[in-house]
């Protein structure tokens, strides 16, 4: 016999020798004992409706085991196992039966996440993808008893069938929670859950404490809760939701026709609660629920040290001498990381010691930050001593009929106001570094101030194209060239409330704002030229 084909001989042998563990055939719906999850493999629902298996969120480096709708492109994740343990490699990462439970071993042969139950026969244990997106744990391929389901696992996504509950025997909620980024699965700042003191309705809370939405009180006889009567007209999408109460426990569910469309309604990192269709075929998403309506409505949506407005293109600006805390997640329109100081501030720094205080900046056309504290004090200036006096006070306001309020710890849930909202209102002052080292500001102070004026003499005299670069040839746009003009002219106001702050002032250059032609600075009016210019005494 010819040596050399021997090992030909053997490779039939060789492919009959199966090892203990194999993985996971494409399309199957089911895990069992002897297979395994890995690399590109996945599951699927045996109508094809959800897939299971390793996914990476946006530009994210990690993986997760994850169930999404097959036939809608991504990102349409609806629910993560390992939310908390991501792993960085799928091809060394398995997803297996062990130990009668369905576990997540990572690349270094860790387990990070299991079904954790117990099982009398590890053997026969099965996990299947089922059609309504619950992957349940069952004791056998053909039995009935089911030892663990997703469903009582959400993420942020509450599918048809799911249950929305409360326990009343542990006085315990299986909330909704959002994704902390949408790079990130991990457990967010906001979550829908049943009001323990209300068990008929549900609430929004933001970091698992504050309640920022309601829907009111559930209506048997209009199947809709007393705060969202659009609810009554949900049967024109094939959508029925459902309240059951009982001795141990109420909860919320709702059906929905998959014949012509698919569902999911979730909560998401910015904290809004959404509720949409795609329709067969289609390949696209179509919103037809949103709560809160307005994005500023959501507890803590701009984070800490800045506001929101809705008229802007950009929902949230810092405040003034504030920077977002990660321009990474500004830019990806993830606010709630909020904005930090741009400089240290004097009170309680040792590092910082030139002598110089800190100081205060005035805020008229924002709403009051949440959770004031309110001091006794007999004027505005002992109210801000009381302010400067504690190291952890950011800002104070001063009411002749209300008093003295003060502010702890970060400024949240501030919004923009209008011209006319803003009449009347007290000033916020909001507490800032003075400069750590003044030399070493002057330089853009002048520069600032220099140009400023040279914007102010050139639209009060009414050529506003005289300073424009020879090399640009005329071609500008003249309307935006006089917003940006009208803007430097008010911020040299002689006096300072006059001043825009610098929301109003994105706002103005956006054309959200219309403002008038300023009044002429005192300083300006040496120049008899621009004595013939109109001197309105408006206000910005």
């Amino acid at each position: 016999m010819d040596t050399k084909k021997i090992p030909w001989l053997m490779l039939p042998l060789s492919l009959l020798c199966f090892s203990l563990e194999s993985h996971v055939s494409f399309g199957a719906d089911t895990i069992s004992f002897n297979q395994s999850l890995s690399g590109d493999g996945t599951i699927v629902s045996a109508s094809g409706v959800f897939e299971l298996g390793f996914f990476r969120p946006g530009n994210s480096s990690n993986y997760y085991i994850g169930m999404w709708y097959k036939q809608a492109s991504q990102p349409n994740t609806v629910w993560v196992a390992n939310r908390e343990k991501p792993v960085g490699d799928v091809n060394s990462s398995v997803l297996k039966i062990y130990g009668g439970n369905l576990v997540l071993f990572d690349e270094s042969e860790l387990p990070i996440w299991s079904t954790n139950v117990s099982s009398t026969n590890s053997t026969s244990v099965v996990a299947v993808l089922l059609d309504d997106g619950n992957l349940v744990l069952r004791e056998g391929p053909n039995s009935s008893t089911m030892l663990w389901q997703s469903f009582d696992h959400p993420a942020d996504t509450w599918l048809p069938g799911m249950k929305l509950s409360f326990d009343k025997r542990t006085n315990q909620s299986r909330s909704f929670t959002s994704w902390k980024s949408q790079e990130d699965p991990a457990p967010g700042l906001f979550s829908i859950e049943i009001d323990p003191s209300q068990i008929d309705q549900i609430i929004f809370l933001w970091n698992r404490s504050q309640r920022y939405w309601s829907s009111g009180t559930w209506d048997e006889q209009t199947n809709s809760f007393s705060f969202l009567p659009e609810f009554r007209t949900l049967y024109l999408y094939n959508i029925s939701y459902r309240h059951v109460s009982n001795e141990n426990e109420s909860y919320f569910t709702y059906s929905f026709d998959y014949s012509f469309a698919i569902s999911r309604s979730s909560i998401d990192a910015s904290g809004q609660f959404k509720a949409m269709l795609m329709l067969t075929n289609s390949g696209k998403w179509s919103l037809f629920f949103s709560q809160p309506r307005q994005q500023c409505d959501v507890y803590g949506y701009c984070g800490a040290f800045s506001n929101c407005n809705e008229k802007s293109t950009q929902f949230c600006n810092c405040l003034t001498d504030f920077q977002p805390a990660s321009q990474k997640e500004w830019d990806q329109q993830l606010y709630t990381g909020g904005c930090v100081r741009q400089a240290k501030l004097q009170c309680g720094n040792d590092s910082v010691g030139n002598g110089r205080g800190d100081q205060f900046l005035e805020s008229r056309m924002t709403t009051f930050p949440t959770n004031p504290q309110t001091v006794t004090t007999d004027s505005i200036k002992e109210c801000k001593s009381t302010c400067l006096n504690n190291c952890s006070c950011t800002a104070y306001a001063y009411d002749e009929s209300i008093g003295c309020s003060i502010w702890i710890g970060d400024l949240l849930n501030m919004k923009q106001l209008g011209e006319d909202d803003a009449k009347g209102k007290s000033t916020l002052h909001i507490r800032i570094a003075e400069f750590s080292n003044p030399k070493n500001k002057k330089g853009p102070i002048i520069v600032a101030v220099i140009v400023s004026v040279s914007a102010g003499v050139a639209l009060l005299g009414g050529n506003v194209l005289s300073l424009l670069d020879n090399r640009l040839n005329g071609n500008v746009d003249i309307e935006e060239l006089y917003r940006i003009c009208t803007v430097a002219c008010w911020c040299i106001q002689d006096d300072e409330i006059h001043r825009p702050s610098m929301s109003q002032i994105v706002q103005i250059l956006e054309g959200v704002v219309e403002v008038s032609l300023p009044p002429i600075p005192r300083f300006l009016l040496i120049d008899t030229t621009l004595s013939l210019c109109s001197e309105s005494q408006s206000t910005l």
